[in-house]
């Protein structure tokens, strides 16, 4: 009995109410590599979870908080995809439609506030960590043993989901875990150090034999970079990218699936020129008629939803790549000038560029926070990836947590500061 009465204590005990608020974010990002419904619904508790802690909302802090451009951006390219449904010249429930993949950039601001007070941020890294390491481990198993997908997908190698999805979650996974590496190897911890170094080789070769996103290929290099930048001097640097030189050779010349990969860009080209839709034929395709598209209402573009009937409207009467319809130009910038023109991609390029200067520092949080954006802006040359279900929420969540851990850090260390100055001697 007592055993009962105190466990509904700590169901209406406010530090439990704070831990579920944590909890949740933790077991939602867990289950993002598997699941878009399971996290769905995760998400939805964890906003149920939060409404008893209103009480304890400082409306002032939030509101301050809101002010700064990292949150209020993010608020505004809302707004903007909100006021755009008023000139869009489609029905409204494709209006209404287009609004849906930008309302997640809501979740930013809350996710700032909470886990600038919480310090339990850690935990969401962590759990998507684990995550990313099974589906990994499960990639390999299903390589070799189709039959055991937990989905039909269309790539060996891809338990669940797309190959898209698992190279952006194992990329920034391999990355995230460098400075790791570096630290516990300067601790003389070795073994540790070993596992994980054998983990990031695990990530790296599921996209390097395995199966992986062309866009990857970009966006590796450009974050071993930015490591570099942040963690190493200059001879580290250069035993780092002679590293890598030697990696891309020996990878090219064992990896089929790369070569392949690569070389199947020529051949897609080639099919574009003879008006076979393929791959890279489709984009080149699609970034041609939405600069179009763009240049007819560059200022505040053509509405909110408005891209699909666009291409609709375009391809009437037309074959081959000229008749190709999609919502998706594949391209973050483009997919914003479309529906918003000069207004939105202002709005979003300012909202990137608060981000980047946000996660300056050193540190944990500022590091993943960093990658996340960084990850995202490259991806979105290529794919509409903040718009995306799935890599949309990798930079909410990712941008949203690391920025509370990282001004939960610079608060502590302001007040640390101002704690020094107060304790000198007066003169």
């Amino acid at each position: 009995m007592a055993s009962k009465f105190s466990s509904v204590g700590l169901r209406f005990d406010p530090a439990a109410r704070f831990l579920y608020a944590d909890l949740l974010p933790a077991l939602a990002a867990a289950m993002l590599p598997w699941s878009t419904t399971g996290f769905a619904i995760l998400l939805v508790l964890w906003l149920l979870a939060l409404i008893p802690l209103i009480p304890t909302l400082e409306a002032r802090a939030f509101l301050r908080l809101l002010s700064q451009a990292f949150c209020l951006l993010p608020v505004a390219i809302f707004l903007i995809a909100v006021v755009g449904t008023l000139w869009a010249d489609v029905p409204w429930q494709e209006r209404l439609y287009g609004i849906k993949p930008v309302a997640k950039l809501l979740a930013i601001p809350f996710l700032f506030y909470h886990f600038q007070r919480s310090r339990r941020g850690t935990w969401v890294f962590f759990a998507f960590l684990v995550s990313c390491t099974l589906l990994m481990v499960l990639s390999w198993i299903v390589l070799f043993a189709p039959e055991l997908k937990l989905t039909a997908t269309a790539n060996a190698g891809v338990p669940v989901k797309n190959y898209i999805d698992q190279s952006q979650e194992f990329a920034l996974c391999m990355a995230a875990l460098a400075p790791c590496l570096v630290a516990l190897y300067k601790q003389r911890r070795y073994a540790a150090a070993a596992a994980c170094a054998a983990l990031a080789l695990g990530f790296f070769a599921n996209m390097m034999f395995v199966v992986s996103a062309r866009a990857a290929l970009i966006y590796i290099p450009v974050l071993l970079f930015v490591f570099a930048l942040k963690y190493l001097d200059s001879r580290q640097s250069a035993l780092l990218f002679a590293s890598v030189i030697v990696t891309a050779i020996m990878v090219w010349f064992t990896s089929p699936y790369v070569r392949k990969r690569i070389a199947d860009i020529s051949t897609e080209y080639q099919s574009y020129k003879q008006n076979i839709p393929l791959s890279t034929g489709q984009r080149l395709e699609y970034w041609q008629k939405s600069l179009r598209f763009f240049a007819d209402a560059p200022a505040l573009g053509n509405g909110t939803g408005t891209t699909k009937t666009l291409f609709e409207r375009d391809a009437f009467g037309k074959t081959g790549l000229a008749a190709e319809i999609t919502k998706n130009p594949h391209n973050q910038i483009l997919n914003v000038a479309v529906q918003w023109g000069t207004i939105g991609i202002i709005a979003l390029s300012a909202m990137w560029l608060s981000h980047l200067l946000l996660f300056r520092g050193d540190g944990f949080a500022n590091w993943i926070g960093l990658l996340v954006v960084v990850q995202n802006l490259l991806s979105s040359l290529f794919n509409s990836h903040l718009f995306d279900f799935h890599e949309g929420w990798m930079y909410v969540l990712g941008v949203g947590i690391a920025g509370g851990m990282s001004l939960r850090l610079k608060q502590q260390g302001e007040d640390i500061r101002l704690k020094s100055l107060s304790s000198r001697p007066s003169v």
